[in-house]
């Protein structure tokens, strides 16, 4: 017993330091992003100053909508970017897997599908597809044979016939 192990207590109470410290720091990041926000407002938009002529609110509309135009392109360029980075990354993970060799094969889920859906799934809504498997099919009557029936009857019928060595013996008593 080289190491020791912790007591459930004292691994309590650092559990509970960590996620103390953990809230502190959540906050903290909470209360940065707010100033982060706040700085960005002030930088990147002044204080509306609305005009009294109309002639002065048409040029402060076009200023606005410029400035829309522009936050646009910039927000389609950043996701061009992005999404290009998301490819990147996938494709990286897929050579990742296959240098190590192992696929996870992903599980697959029952569908419970007729075959008149199924069908219809792969031929499309236009054609209409009944499949009835058993019009087909070829009709047999099933014989009912009497000679069995009367073989079934009284066992005792012939005894003497069929005892011992599958009606031998008489043929043996014959002859003695």
């Amino acid at each position: 017993m080289s190491e020791k192990k912790m007591t459930s207590s004292r691994r309590h109470h650092l559990k509970s330091l960590m996620l103390a410290i953990a809230k502190d720091m959540l906050e903290a990041e909470a209360l940065e992003a707010v100033e982060e926000r706040k700085k960005y407002m002030e930088e990147n938009c002044p204080p509306l100053s609305l005009p009294e002529s109309m002639q002065e609110l048409q040029e402060l509309c076009k200023k606005l909508h410029q400035r829309i135009d522009a936050v646009d392109e910039e927000r389609y360029d950043i996701e061009g970017k992005v999404s290009k980075c998301d490819k990147e990354i996938e494709d990286l993970k897929i050579k990742v897997q296959d240098l190590k060799g192992k696929f996870k094969k992903p599980a697959l889920r029952k569908v419970r599908m007729s075959a008149d859906a199924m069908l219809q799934a792969l031929l499309g809504s236009k054609h209409k597809v009944n499949l009835d498997l058993r019009a087909n099919l070829k009709q047999v009557k099933k014989e009912v044979k009497e000679e069995e029936k009367d073989a079934v009857g009284d066992w005792r019928k012939n005894i003497e016939d069929k005892a011992g060595m599958g009606g031998r013996k008489k043929m043996f008593e014959a002859e003695a």
